[in-house]
């Protein structure tokens, strides 16, 4: 219902700018033959040359109206052309007119507050513009007037002269006016400028109205078509509302205006007058009767929102006749049609408009033909809007399964794709709406790791340059996983494909293939070079290296080492990212999905000359003891030091696995698994209670 809203003030200058046949403009640009011919925009339907959409000012003096279709257009103007509009997904595609009219409507927002009310519509606040002309340079001190602004129409102006423009002239530049007239003068001024800009720049003629508020500039503009303005002055309000149909003012078009005619004998605007503001509330309530008290005098305080962009988005289509359909299979067949083109709509603003839309609704027209209560409406239905195309259109057939059953009176049934009880669907239409900016705070998930990879950039190691730096390591620096470490499947795959390649073949080749196998799998190998280059304990490792390529019972296994992390980032990718650690590690070794742990006698390792190159120079209370080799020494000795905080128990670990898994690394183990003690603290105090409890014998 409408609601009234009390002028905030007489003085506001306000414009209604309305294309004048905006989508026959639209074409004339692109084909630019088709300027000063009769021409109109048909649908896409063929039946009968398609329904007109627009009509241009040539043909219309030829007597084509947008009631009529191609055929009978061409009957009353033979020389008339019909263009098709732009057809997508099997209807009617706009987004050509959509995005022309973002051209006009970006020219008409840099004089004051702009609001777009269609495609081809905009509403200006020009009060603060205005002010600054009359307060800097006012109409009855400019020299010169444009030829465009004394071709403005002032609604009630009285004829001093012969010459109509010069009589505007006279108007637009009177020294003796009121401030609201002369307000209103700097409003025509101003609203001709951008016409004519407008025109300039776009290839589009527009017509328009100036007044106080909304309503009225609203009428004024399509009075004086094309590419004309019209001025309302405070003084012609009754004049223009007098004579003024009904149904022809916003808002009483439908059953309020039918419930005026017959109720109250009410014909024209200047007909409520005669009712006081007490018997039009008694009639239709407080506040609609305070709406009409108030449209009849011309009054509205409606304001200019500031709205560039649409309010909404949405896709529909009609199906007329005998193309009304009725199944719910044709229905989702249409329904993912018009999804599809909301969710690329609501997708391009996001993306340019940075926008996101909150509601997604239904609307259908429909009948039931074996129903007295055919007149029903087809309930709309509204739900959370869920962007992806996938997702809009299993909420938009949910929605309309719905609405179905609701307007067939059928609850708790579900609705087959075959099932008919004698209804159709002659309109279906999916908008989003409740359209809000994404706050500018804001920021996406994906911003948030992109940000991480140039603040923190040895954490921007890709899974294939984890891969690749990935050294091997010695049997004990299994047991000395530190906290940063981690052991996937994914950083030891080409290395198990080298090593079981190896190893299927190693019996059943010839040496020499052999030799050249294992350099090969040596190829495979990452660089240990570059790998572990700055790694505190390279050398051990050089030197394991050596003794692994000679011996075939040592340790097979890997680790991934990314000595290039601070200790902050390890603890981020500890806390963020879920990596396995050493337990799963042992889990799949007993499932065999990783490598084959095989135990290797300690001698042979400490037979490697590099091996005993770094004993010697180890100090002599840090040397290995006897039946430990120099690695696991020197890194058992770093384990002591960092020990990696354990969140797994002893049921969690197999024990057939770690039965078979060193003594050593068994007892590495079972030492992670004791439960730490707790540190002693303040134990908390009791309240009250203790005062209540039994003392202590001292």
């Amino acid at each position: 219902m409408p609601v009234a809203r009390p002028e905030l003030s007489d003085s506001r200058v306000i414009a209604h700018v309305d294309m004048d046949c905006f989508y026959v403009q639209v074409e004339q640009r692109k084909q630019q033959s088709l300027r000063g011919q009769p021409t109109a925009v048909v649908q896409y339907n063929s039946w009968q040359g398609g329904g007109l959409i627009a009509v241009s000012y040539e043909a219309r003096k030829f007597g084509v109206k947008r009631s009529m279709r191609g055929d009978e257009a061409k009957q009353v103007c033979p020389e008339i052309h019909l263009v098709q509009v732009p057809v997508a997904r099997g209807k009617a595609d706009l987004n050509t007119y959509r995005n022309a009219g973002s051209e006009v409507v970006s020219i008409l927002s840099r004089r004051g507050r702009c609001e777009r009310a269609s495609i081809d519509e905009v509403y200006l606040d020009l009060t603060i513009a205005a002010e600054a002309m009359l307060a800097d340079n006012p109409p009855e001190c400019l020299e010169t007037v444009s030829e465009e602004v004394v071709k403005s129409h002032v609604l009630g102006l009285e004829e001093v002269c012969s010459d109509a423009r010069e009589n505007v002239r006279h108007w637009l530049t009177r020294s003796d006016a009121s401030r609201r007239d002369k307000l209103l003068a700097c409003g025509a001024f101003i609203v001709a400028e951008l016409r004519l800009q407008v025109l300039e720049e776009t290839e589009f003629t527009c017509s328009a109205g100036i007044a106080h508020n909304k309503m009225l500039a609203k009428l004024a503009s399509g009075m004086n078509k094309p590419a004309q303005q019209t001025v309302v002055p405070f003084s012609s309000i009754s004049k223009l509302l007098g004579t003024l149909p009904i149904k022809k003012m916003k808002q009483l078009g439908g059953k309020l205006g039918t419930s005026l005619q017959i109720d109250l004998c009410v014909n024209t605007v200047g007909d409520l007058l005669q009712f006081s503001e007490e018997k039009l509330q008694e009639y239709y309530g407080v506040n609609t009767g305070s709406w009409l008290w108030n449209t009849a005098r011309g009054i509205s305080g409606e304001e200019v929102k500031e709205r560039l962009l649409p309010n909404s988005h949405g896709s529909g289509k009609t199906f007329p006749g005998p193309r009304a359909l009725k199944t719910v299979a044709s229905v989702e067949k249409w329904l993912s049609e018009l999804c599809e083109e909301l969710s690329e709509r609501l997708q391009s603003d996001l993306e340019q408009n940075k926008r996101i839309a909150h509601t997604l609704t239904l609307h259908a027209h429909a009948y039931k033909s074996n129903d007295a209560d055919s007149f029903k409406k087809f309930p709309s239905k509204s739900c959370p809007l869920r962007y992806g195309t996938s997702k809009i259109k299993e909420d938009a057939l949910s929605l309309f399964q719905a609405g179905l059953r609701e307007y067939l009176g059928l609850y708790n049934v579900k609705i087959s794709g075959n099932q008919n009880s004698g209804w159709g669907i002659t309109g279906l239409s999916v908008s989003a709406s409740k359209i809000v900016a994404i706050p500018s705070g804001t920021r996406s998930i994906m911003n948030y790791f992109h940000n991480q990879e140039e603040t923190c950039p040895q954490v921007k190691l890709s899974s294939e340059k984890l891969i690749q730096d990935a050294p091997l390591v010695s049997p004990s620096e299994v047991n000395s996983l530190e906290s940063g470490g981690h052991l996937t499947l994914q950083s030891v795959e080409p290395w198990i494909a080298c090593r079981e390649e190896n190893e299927e073949s190693k019996y059943s080749m010839p040496l020499d293939r052999q030799k050249e196998n294992k350099d090969m799998c040596k190829e495979k190998l990452p660089d240990k070079e570059t790998s572990i280059c700055s790694s505190p304990d390279a050398e051990v490792y050089r030197g394991w290296e050596k003794d692994q390529t000679e011996s075939s019972g040592d340790y097979l296994t890997e680790k991934i080492r990314d000595s290039l992390e601070s200790e902050e980032g390890k603890r981020k990718l500890n806390k963020e990212k879920g990596m396995p650690t050493i337990s799963r590690y042992f889990q799949s070794q007993h499932s065999g999905s990783l490598l084959k742990v095989e135990h290797a006698s300690t001698s042979k390792l400490s037979e490697s000359s590099s091996l005993s190159d770094h004993q010697s120079e180890l100090p002599e209370e840090n040397s290995p003891a006897r039946g430990e080799s120099g690695v696991d020494a020197h890194l058992s000795s770093q384990i002591k030091l960092k020990r990696p905080a354990w969140s797994y128990g002893i049921d969690e670990i197999d024990q057939d696995v770690l039965n078979e898994l060193p003594k050593q690394i068994q007892e590495e183990v079972h030492a992670w698994l004791r439960p730490q003690k707790r540190p002693n603290t303040v134990k908390r105090d009791l309240g009250i209670t203790r005062y209540f409890l039994p003392a202590k014998d001292k």
